[in-house]
């Protein structure tokens, strides 16, 4: 019987269980992307507490693929040995750790990017801040191309996999969309051809790092929008990676625009509320032989274990419980059950772009309230 504590592989790397600290930003490297020694001591602490796998926050492979303050950069060879501390500082914990690669395409503005913002089409959705450029064929194979090059320096600076950011509506998510891509080339279309720009970006990262190095993609099981990209056209692209041979696929849902089904849900308080992908995880698991990660609002040592053992999916991915709690794992390896104390309040996100770095707020105030009371 499969358990969350069961020693895996994937493609030759092996994790010490099924929990996976999944990707996001935490507003904690330079001006520049540069990657700073806060960064890599969060990510020392998040392996101290247990989690067998952590995806990086999402980490830009060109100037003009940034969205937010804070987020590290993948994009220049001068970077090669603050990438490598950032890398090194896991290891000697027990954990692993992927670099998850991103272009944030139309989600992002002109003042975080340095131009206007490029898109599948120049259409102005919800979703989009600002009014995109449509991308030339030139363009797209540039950043086909600066996608391989990110997963080089990711692999020669010490990384144990890369994950393809392919959801929550940045620019991979935007070509799959039928809302953001209207484009009448062989990228636009049927789920073919808007699978394209994802499977060039796959193919250029792969030829990279090799077949014997870890490649995961995050995919959105539906992006949860009227015409938007849904969980049929999810498992077409979910089988395309997998016959390409993607070593392991994470499944989330929603973007910015999708109201309440948005990726980062509040008040997640019952265990109904939990899991809010599974059933886009289900669907694209019983399509595919790799690996299948789901992400969430999993809150629950019993509905992780249960979706481990009914292998609804392989790996637990978990966000924001370890922002509040970066031992989780470890507290539940040791027996103690109880439910992740994450609230679900999204306040710890905001410090990122005040402070330098995200925390959560709710246990600050707890701790700062007990010293005061003591």
């Amino acid at each position: 019987m499969r358990k969350l504590f069961d020693e895996t592989r994937i493609n030759g790397m092996t994790l010490q269980n099924r929990l996976v600290r999944s990707a996001t930003w935490e507003g904690m490297c330079d001006q520049d992307g540069r990657p700073t020694e806060k960064l890599a001591s969060y990510y020392r602490m998040l392996s101290r507490g247990g989690a067998g796998l952590i995806i990086t926050g999402y980490t830009f492979v060109r100037p003009d693929g940034r969205q937010l303050p804070g987020q590290m950069g993948v994009h220049d060879d001068a970077f090669a040995g603050d990438l490598k501390f950032v890398a090194s500082a896991v290891h000697p914990e027990g954990a692993k750790i992927c670099l998850q690669l991103v272009h944030a395409g139309g989600q992002t503005r002109e003042a975080a990017c340095g131009r206007q913002p490029l898109a599948p089409s120049s259409v102005k959705v919800e979703q989009f801040p600002e009014q995109p450029a449509e991308l030339t064929k030139r363009e797209i194979a540039e950043i086909v191309a600066a996608f391989g090059a990110a997963a080089r320096r990711a692999k020669d600076a010490g990384f144990d996999a890369v994950q393809l950011h392919a959801a929550h509506g940045y620019l991979i998510n935007q070509f799959l969309s039928p809302l953001t891509n209207r484009r009448g080339d062989e990228y636009g279309g049927g789920i073919e051809n808007r699978s394209r720009f994802l499977m060039e970006a796959y193919r250029s990262v792969r030829q990279a790092v090799g077949k014997d190095f870890p490649v995961l993609v995050k995919i959105n099981g539906g992006d949860n929008l009227d015409g938007g990209f849904e969980v049929d056209d999810a498992v077409a692209a979910a089988r395309m990676l997998d016959e390409e041979g993607v070593n392991a696929l994470e499944v989330s849902g929603g973007t910015p625009a999708s109201g309440a089904g948005v990726p980062v849900r509040q008040k997640i308080e019952t265990r109904e509320q939990e899991a809010y992908n599974l059933p886009f995880a289900v669907r694209i698991k019983n399509a595919v032989n790799c690996p299948v990660m789901v992400v969430g609002g999993l809150r629950s040592f019993e509905l992780a274990s249960g979706i481990i053992r009914r292998e609804e999916a392989d790996y637990i991915s978990l966000a924001r419980p370890l922002i509040r709690e970066p031992g989780l794992p470890r507290r539940w390896q040791e027996g103690d059950e109880a439910r992740a104390r994450c609230i679900s309040c999204n306040g710890c996100f905001k410090p990122g772009l005040k402070e330098g770095g995200i925390y959560c707020v709710v246990d600050r105030l707890e701790r700062e309230s007990s010293t005061i009371s003591l």
